[in-house]
């Protein structure tokens, strides 16, 4: 609730203008400061006028009163600079370490402000504003799609900066990582990483003029090796084989099979077949990061992930039961979830953290060049009456619902604001 209070305050969503403190004196609130995150008063530098006396200093805000004494400001001298204390519930005077009394008043708040917030918080459907969405201005919908699609980026971004940390400088290194997390598509993505870090370039590299080797790394370092007899076929004996042999070399731990997920996936989708993929990737050597950044344009990208798996991977999905299948690995909407979560995010942290305009520019070109992003958070958003016609939007609609309406973070949500602020001043 303390929270709730803190928001009304620094937004100025009480009720009326017309306010006392609980000794009788005039209030007008000429400035309610800046939010303090940190330890001390909650807001700083603020300006308030006392009977026509202009105050300057620090604001305390509690839902009771009693809470100054609960939290030790009466005896903390950095309370002293607070000018005025702000409650919900006045149930006793507050004073300053040498006695001094500080002014107080009761912050009124209109119900209609709490209702609103209620039906926003406490709402069990996924999307609690669905029904209001229609009253917000498209301009405020449209400025906040573009903040969070940058806020998205840069998520990504401090990422990638933490694996290049990781790897020492090395780009590639995290393009390997970050290439196999993106193959996941969401539902195997945390196993591809895990595979990709417990199976590090370096290693793989020594391997790179054997596509064999590389695949049977791979999936034996995945866990999907285990449990499969020799006799299935003669790919999965050669498999077998130089796993073996290479994790004896090599001291190797495979992961755990129940790490990847099968069920609701199509056979296309299977993490046989990615893993294959990724080893297609660093055949012959890996340099994705190198043409990802020399690549000129979109058809260009593309042509980076239009593979073709061959041999074993010609006629299977998984292991040891052959079907007809196509052997390309990835189909065009397959690619273009790719060049969202791997290119762009890369264009713009390369961008960033070398000082490279003409690469963040080239990160938000592609994504809106791009078409958006098919799946149920987007059509939920869609349905309610957001417009979203590229994958900027649609990044930014992602990140709306897990980073604020999953965590009902309404408050934070300029969308959210606009309702709760409507509903304050009524």
């Amino acid at each position: 609730m303390e929270q709730i209070l803190q928001y009304v305050w620094q937004h100025r969503l009480w009720r009326n203008d017309d306010m006392t403190t609980n000794d009788g004196r005039r209030l007008r609130v000429l400035d309610p400061g800046l939010l303090n995150t940190d330890a001390g008063p909650d807001f700083f530098n603020a300006k308030v006028e006392l009977d026509g006396r202009v105050w300057v200093g620090n604001v305390e805000i509690h839902v009771r009163a009693t809470d100054w004494h609960r939290h030790g400001h009466d005896s903390d001298p950095a309370y002293d600079s607070v000018i005025l204390h702000v409650v919900q519930h006045d149930d006793a005077p507050v004073c300053r370490t040498n006695g001094e009394r500080i002014p107080q008043m009761v912050l009124d708040i209109s119900p209609r402000f709490g209702e609103s917030l209620e039906r926003l918080v406490g709402a069990r459907t996924e999307l609690p504003c669905a029904a209001q969405l229609p009253q917000v201005p498209d301009i405020v919908v449209t400025e906040w799609m573009q903040a969070l699609a940058f806020e998205r980026l840069h998520g990504k971004v401090e990422r990638i900066a933490s694996l290049r940390e990781h790897y020492a400088g090395s780009w590639e290194d995290v393009c390997y990582v970050m290439l196999a997390r993106t193959l996941g598509f969401g539902l195997n993505s945390d196993a591809l990483e895990r595979l990709a870090r417990r199976t590090p370039l370096r290693l793989l590299r020594k391997h790179s003029d054997s596509l064999l080797q590389l695949e049977a790394l791979l999936l034996g370092q995945a866990g999907l090796l285990a449990g499969l007899t020799a006799a299935t076929d003669r790919y999965v004996e050669q498999v077998q084989r130089e796993y073996a042999f290479l994790a004896n070399k090599f001291s190797l731990q495979p992961m755990e099979r129940e790490a990847w997920k099968l069920f609701r996936i199509r056979p296309q989708g299977f993490p046989h077949r990615r893993i294959a993929l990724l080893a297609h990737f660093v055949h012959d050597g890996f340099n994705l990061m190198h043409r990802i950044l020399e690549a000129q344009g979109e058809k260009q990208l593309r042509e980076l992930f239009q593979v073709e798996l061959t041999g074993y991977w010609e006629r299977h999905y998984t292991l040891g039961k052959e079907t007809p299948t196509s052997t390309r690995a990835l189909s065009n909407a397959s690619i273009d979830i790719v060049l969202i979560n791997l290119v762009a995010p890369f264009y713009y942290a390369y961008g960033e953290l070398t000082g490279d305009c003409q690469m963040t520019d080239r990160a938000i070109g592609l994504l809106e060049s791009l078409r958006p992003e098919q799946n149920a958070i987007v059509t939920a958003f869609v349905h309610a009456g957001v417009r979203c016609d590229d994958a900027l939007t649609s990044q930014a609609l992602l990140q709306l619902r897990k980073a604020y309406c999953d965590a009902r973070k309404c408050i934070y949500c300029r969308i959210g604001h606009r309702l709760l602020a409507e509903a304050a001043h009524r």
